[in-house]
């Protein structure tokens, strides 16, 4: 048995370590003890080795074959797009896929492999592995992901990658009898790359699906002339804001959120209405509330209209 005395700081297999005589028994005890971290499934880096797309793009490298394409989430991760669910992101998820014409899908374990109509424009490489364009990637979560994640990873693409609502429109035709554009089409009407998070992304989407007037994002509040104060969403001629707060809000420091304090009291001292939408508020009950909260404070308090 040969002595490893040190794991390696590149992306290696199981059978890597066969090789160099390194039982697999001592491999999981590794991974048990946090010396070793899984990149996908099936292949392994020291944990030392710091993460990067490039570091992710050599692991699915080793678990593709040449005549296969990566496809959808993991090609999203590979162009700086994390569109992946926490707790997969946990299990290890799987490296998503396509056979090239004339080719077989893979058999191999941790590879959702299958077939796709890609064209040699589709095809990208990014690190030495071949990957759906962002323009093709986009428009494929559009139509394969949940609603709200689709709408996300739709605008996330489009800022990433300057992409524009025009450049997706011109490629829907394409779309006409693929699975999922019925959800895709009516998306890419509402394409938004200012946004700048994920759930900020969904509440544009619930003002969209609440028929209210479309926000400005990330609009600027001048002090005397100094850019001062930016807001998620901003409606300047009512003075209304939205503004969304997640699951940060529990990572900052007393002093940052004093500081929101500060700044949103500043804002309805000076006439703004803030609405503040929070992780949990896009269940049913808390978005109808804050949903009406908006559609009162659009209200104007003044009409010229005599009837």
């Amino acid at each position: 048995m040969t002595l490893l005395r040190t794991w390696p700081s590149h992306p290696f297999t199981p059978a890597d370590l066969r090789e160099l005589g390194v039982p697999e028994a001592r491999l999981r005890r590794a991974v048990k003890a946090g010396e070793v971290r899984r990149l996908v499934r099936g292949v392994f880096v020291s944990a030392e080795t710091p993460a990067s797309i490039e570091l992710f793009a050599q692991a699915v490298a080793r678990v593709v074959k040449p005549h296969h394409v990566v496809t959808d989430r993991t090609a999203a991760w590979l162009h700086g797009i994390d569109v992946f669910v926490w707790a997969e992101l946990d299990l290890v998820p799987v490296v998503e896929t396509c056979a090239l014409r004339g080719h077989e899908p893979t058999g191999i374990a941790g590879v959702d492999a299958r077939t796709r109509d890609l064209r040699p424009s589709d095809i990208t490489t990014v690190h030495g592995v071949s990957v759906t364009t962002p323009l093709r990637t986009a428009l494929d979560l559009g139509c394969i992901l949940r609603r709200r994640e689709a709408y996300a990873a739709l605008n996330a693409m489009a800022a990433r990658h300057d992409l524009s609502r025009e450049d997706y429109l011109l490629s829907l035709p394409r779309y006409r009898r693929r699975r999922g554009v019925r959800q895709l089409r009516p998306l890419l009407q509402i394409v938004e790359p200012r946004v700048e998070s994920e759930r900020e992304s969904w509440v544009l989407l619930e003002i969209h699906d609440a028929t209210l007037p479309v926000p400005e994002p990330q609009y600027w509040i001048d002090i005397d002339g100094v850019p001062t104060f930016r807001l998620d969403f901003a409606y300047p001629r009512l003075r209304v804001c939205v503004e969304y707060d997640g699951e940060e809000w529990h990572l900052k420091t007393p002093e940052q959120r004093d500081d929101d304090a500060a700044r949103r009291g500043w804002l309805r001292d000076n006439g703004w209405t803030v609405i503040v939408v929070r992780r949990g508020d896009f269940k049913a009950q808390a978005r109808d509330r804050w949903i009406s909260d908006l559609r009162r404070a659009l209200q104007p308090a003044y009409t010229n209209r005599r009837w």
